[in-house]
């Protein structure tokens, strides 16, 4: 599997996002309404939109990105290491501007991995740059490519194999790898009250690290190749 991938071209990518609102009362009124119709259908029946915009920042619509951490991967006597970036801030657009001029100063066929990354990331990203009048980067568009074409790899699709009802957390899907990952003290449902309530950005870009260390790592597995080794794992400022 992948055994021709050339890791050098490869980026890999990893969000995380919040509600653009701290809480539903500060929604405007006129967002409240579509927030109701837009998760009418998602909600459990005794669930208030109010109780269920906690989950506001996994829509597009409706939240926001607030890191992008990439995981660039180098290749140097006989091994090879990782090198870690991420773009953080409260302003998003500053994010965004930011991860498009990277991609400017990169090939246009540089591939990008991520997890869920074809049902979640990409399409994110895409979203909240024309939210925020920016261009889409030609490495994340693929209006008009046929699916051969597309440079995105999606380690959770490769790990269907098929099965399009299957859905494998990442954390699940690398300790299936034998893949040690780390403890972390945060998980997804709990990034929204860290970053409003703990106002604590620097523990939310811990944990999108690792995940991209993770997805990596997991990459590499599908490669038949080995891990990375800790001390081969760099942050880049």
């Amino acid at each position: 599997m992948l055994k021709t991938l050339d890791l050098s071209q490869v980026i890999v990518l990893d969000i995380e996002t919040v509600p653009q609102y701290p809480s539903f009362e500060d929604v405007p009124p006129h967002l409240q309404e579509l927030w109701e119709q837009k998760t009418q259908f998602q909600r459990k029946p005794e669930q208030t939109a109010n109780e269920f915009y906690e989950r506001a920042g996994i829509l597009a619509e409706f939240g926001k990105i607030i890191c992008i951490s990439l995981g660039i991967f180098s290749y140097n006597n006989k091994t090879y290491s990782l090198r870690l970036k991420s773009f953080y801030d409260e302003d998003e657009k500053k994010i965004l501007e930011q991860f498009c001029y990277l991609l400017s100063k990169q090939p246009q066929k540089l591939i990008f991995c991520a997890h869920n990354g074809k049902e979640f990331d990409f399409p994110y990203i895409c979203r909240r740059l024309l939210i925020n009048g920016l261009e889409i980067p030609s490495q994340l568009d693929i209006s008009g490519k046929k699916p051969w074409e597309v440079n995105h790899i999606d380690t959770m699709e490769m790990w269907k194999f098929g099965d399009h009802k299957h859905y494998t957390s990442l954390n699940l899907l690398a300790c299936s790898l034998n893949i040690s990952t780390p403890k972390d003290d945060i998980d997804g449902s709990q990034v929204r009250q860290v970053y409003y309530e703990e106002k604590n950005l620097e523990r939310i870009v811990t944990y999108c690290q690792k995940d991209v260390i993770t997805t990596a790592q997991v990459l590499l597995k599908f490669k038949g190749m080995d891990i990375i080794s800790a001390e081969n794992i760099t942050i880049v400022s």
